[in-house]
Parts: structure tokens; C-alpha cells; sequence
């Protein structure tokens, strides 16, 4: 195999993650890139039905991909003491959520396992990630539940914080929250996968090196955060948990996923596979 499909959002952080990837800037042996942006729910689909060789998926997702892929030990979105964020459009207390509608951006999104994990009893209204705050604004759900660069402008809309994810898993746990990983299909075998593995770290480490391009490439999916913002929300979600998960960042995936398993949100146990 010559060609590897590769799919990631069309948001800044993986943007940056992949500019050297996708810019020709590391030598990739032989190997040729094709680079597919969707957003992360379509592609959490799309490796159920096993269709891209590597691709960016939510770590709630991987409990029903684990057959199939194998998690690369790079580029990892973790939030370290913040994540997801529940926002409304007045101030609320965590009792105050119970039975209230939610806008949340997916079913197998890692947002919305942490989010089950904090409230079970809420009534999940499926949307579109980048028409939540709108959802929230014009009334037509209680709360929204930001992901992306909605995590950092939800305050231009005067919504209200009512609990970052991040913030409450740590609180729980002492651990980042594992929202993103990169899978690898497990039939390409030990030689591929080890190559893929490489060129992926360092693309990573060529945009943490090389941050002024890789930061102007990621600009042209920013959504509208001006250069600091989207330089802020890049280091949340592109740093040293992306160059590799480390033992702090595996055992997180492994509780994050054992706890979906003991609250009955995830129907089956997970094994969780680590590419090398």
C-alpha cells in the first residue's frame, strides 16, 4: 500500500497537527498522504465502517472501533484540567440540569460520554458542533455543550459556564480528559503501521518546532478566532500529551472508558490497544 488515506477535522488543532504532513515538510518513505477534513462525528461513522486507514476519532468512540483499529501513541487531544464545555443562557447549578434538553455534538462523541458521566438524567438533542451556541442563544435547547473553538468564545455571546468537563474529570480522577486519539487500521500490519506511527510524531513535533507556519496554515480553520485565540486553542489540544500519551494519558483513556462501561453508557467491556 502507497497511498493512506488520512482524516481529521477541519478545526485548527488538527490542522496544525497535520501541516507538515500535508505540506510536504518530512519525509514520508514512499508513502503518499490523502488528507479528508469532516467533522469528528462523521468520521467516527466512517471507522465503523472500517473506510479510512488512519483517522482521527473520539475516544468514546473507540469503545466500538477497538476491533478493528488500534490507537496511535500520537496525537492525542487531551484537556488537562479543561474540556467540553456546558454553557447556558443564565447562570445554573448543577441540579438545575437534571431532565433539562441539551445540545450536544454527537452520541459518540467523548464530549458527550464525560457529559453522561457528570449528569446522567438529561434529554440529548443531537447538533451540529458549530450550530450549538445558536441552539443555546435563540432558546431552542436549555444548555449546549461546546466543543472546538467554542470553548473559548462562548462568552462573546453572553452564555453562562455552567461546568468545562475537563475541570470536573480532573477533579474525579486527578487525570486529563480524553477527548481525541488517531487511529490505525490493524490490518496494515506491524511495518506500515510503524511508518505511519513516525511520520505522524513528527509532523506534530515540525509544527511544535516550526509554530509561526504551522500556526498561518491552521489559521484557514479558526472559525473567526483572531491569531491569539486560535494560537490558545491550539496549545490546549496540540502539546506534549500529542507527541505521545505517556502512562498518565493511557490510564486516563483506560478509566475514561471503564467508567462509560460501570455506568452501562457503553454496552460492552473495551480493551484498549496502544500502536508502537
Amino acid at each position: 500500500m502507497k497511498t493512506i488515506h488520512v482524516a481529521h477535522s477541519p478545526d485548527s488543532d488538527d490542522a496544525f497537527m497535520f501541516y507538515a504532513l500535508a505540506s510536504g515538510k518530512i519525509d514520508t518513505e514512499g508513502l503518499t498522504y490523502v488528507h479528508e477534513l469532516q467533522d469528528i462525528e462523521t468520521l467516527n461513522q466512517r471507522a465503523l465502517r472500517g473506510e479510512l486507514e488512519v483517522t482521527a476519532v473520539s475516544i468514546h468512540a473507540y469503545a466500538y472501533l477497538s476491533d478493528r483499529y488500534a490507537l496511535l501513541p500520537h496525537g492525542a487531544s487531551m484537556g488537562d484540567r479543561y474540556g467540553p464545555r456546558l454553557v447556558a443562557r443564565e447562570p445554573l447549578t448543577h441540579a438545575d440540569i437534571c431532565g433539562k434538553r441539551i445540545a450536544i455534538p454527537g452520541m459518540m462523541t467523548s464530549a458527550y460520554l464525560a457529559l453522561r458521566l457528570f449528569e446522567p438524567n438529561f434529554e440529548p438533542v443531537v447538533t451540529p458542533f458549530d450550530q450549538i451556541e445558536d441552539a443555546v442563544v435563540d432558546g431552542k435547547v436549555d444548555l449546549g455543550l461546546l466543543i472546538h473553538e467554542g470553548q473559548l468564545t462562548f462568552g462573546d455571546r453572553s452564555l453562562h459556564l455552567i461546568q468545562d468537563m475537563g475541570e470536573w474529570w480532573f477533579g474525579e480522577t486527578g487525570l486529563p480528559l480524553p477527548l481525541g486519539g488517531n487511529v490505525v487500521r490493524k490490518d496494515l500490519g506491524d511495518e506500515l503501521t510503524g511508518k505511519i506511527s513516525r511520520h505522524l510524531r513528527d509532523s506534530i513535533a515540525y509544527g511544535l518546532q516550526h509554530r509561526g507556519p504551522a500556526l498561518d496554515h491552521a489559521m484557514q480553520y479558526a472559525r473567526d478566532l483572531d491569531r491569539s485565540k486560535a494560537d490558545t486553542f491550539v496549545g490546549m489540544y496540540v502539546n506534549d500529551w500529542t507527541l505521545d500519551y505517556g502512562e498518565r494519558g493511557r490510564s486516563a483513556v483506560k478509566q475514561f472508558l471503564q467508567r462509560g462501561v460501570a455506568r452501562g453508557i457503553i454496552d460492552h467491556p473495551v480493551t484498549v490497544e496502544f500502536a508502537e
